[in-house]
């Protein structure tokens, strides 16, 4: 019998797998697909909220716990791997400047590094750039991941350390006297006395079987993939809720769409030509590069944006961290952290209450 079942083999699913392992428990982590390759793999990497100071304070302090750990997790995972996750902090440059003051009020409460750039300095820290802005808005810190390697790292340092079953979907969730048993699946029952469900926007499915299910449902998102120069673009840009992140390689990702079609993942050609429209407005040169690819991903909806980590009530056993919307990969860390001291009984690294099934959203 396996002490944990972790459900989802997303990077949720993956870093919640590695948390487990580290603090001594033996784990099956359970994968309806191939490992990492649903919302994880599609997102653009960026280890930060989108107009961070729009997000509610939970969301800040997993974000703001992760970012401090990204560096150190992802040299770890490259030596353990052999697989680098590319983390590169060329800084997050925001062309929307609306909301200036908040910005700056923000960034002073939580300690943050914001630069007010004028006009002709964008121009100078962007030289491709089509805008030609008033002001800009810089976190200079702010990182992104490729985060396909990243998945594939964590998956591969976890070789040896976990039993993965993987093209293998959870059909129920197996509870007697209100105790966890274990789950059933396509290729039989496993027994267990402690599940934690990661399976982002498939969970509140998952749990449907119970009488309160948390409130996760998927929404699309679509982005495209330029194959350009290297640093022709040298930030992570951000305007009009589209970003442009340039990769290590000269490719350069824009996205992203918010569609709410349920559990469709198609592409369609409306959200591909608005998305090539965004980038050649913010780097008219990408019109002389080869757009390379088009995809979408499903992420886990939550409302406000705040993810359920912590024990599902009235089931003893039972445990979620799903619902990070489109913070999977910047809260990664820390909602795994947590999420494994919750579990293990340990202290946990920062107040579980906003996480709670039972909260108010």
């Amino acid at each position: 019998m396996s002490d944990i079942l972790v459900i989802g083999g997303g990077i949720i699913g993956l870093l919640t797998a590695r948390e487990l392992v580290q603090g001594g428990a033996a784990v099956t982590l359970i994968e309806m697909g191939r490992t990492g390759r649903e919302s994880s793999w599609a997102g653009g990497g960026i280890v930060s909220p989108l107009y961070p100071w729009r997000y509610p304070d939970a969301v800040t302090a997993l974000a703001r716990w992760s970012q401090r750990v990204y560096p150190d997790l992802c040299a770890a995972l490259h030596e353990a791997s052999g697989i680098d996750p590319e983390f590169t902090p060329n800084g997050l440059l925001i062309l929307d400047t609306e909301q200036r003051d908040q910005a700056l009020a923000w960034a002073a409460r939580q300690g943050d590094e914001i630069q007010v750039i004028e006009g002709p300095a964008v121009r100078a820290l962007e030289p491709e750039l089509g805008l030609g802005p008033a002001q800009a808005l810089r976190f200079p810190a702010v990182a992104n991941v490729r985060n396909p390697r990243l998945v594939k790292a964590a998956r591969r340092a976890l070789d040896g350390c976990l039993l993965l079953r993987e093209q293998e979907e959870v059909l129920d969730i197996l509870v007697a006297h209100g105790h966890i048993q274990g789950v059933r699946t396509t290729r039989g029952v496993i027994h267990a006395d402690h599940v934690i469900v990661c399976a982002g926007a498939w969970t509140g499915r998952l749990l449907n079987q119970f009488c309160r299910p948390p409130a996760i449902a998927p929404v699309r998102g679509q982005m495209i993939l330029f194959q350009a120069r290297p640093g022709q673009v040298r930030h992570t840009t951000l305007y009009r809720d589209r970003y442009v992140i340039p990769r290590r390689d000269g490719r350069v990702l824009v996205g992203s769409t918010l569609e709410h079609t349920g559990f469709v993942k198609a592409t369609t050609a409306e959200a591909r030509d608005a998305l090539y429209r965004s980038a050649i407005e913010l780097f008219p040169a990408l019109e002389q590069a080869s757009m390379e690819t088009h995809w979408s991903g499903l992420r886990p909806g939550a409302p406000s944006g705040i993810p359920y980590i912590g024990a599902y009530p009235g089931i003893t056993g039972l445990y979620v961290n799903a619902g990070h919307y489109r913070n999977g990969v910047v809260t990664a860390p820390a909602s795994a952290r947590l999420a494994a001291d919750l579990l293990l009984g340990r202290a946990p690294i920062i107040d579980p209450a906003p996480y709670a099934l039972e909260a108010s959203r």
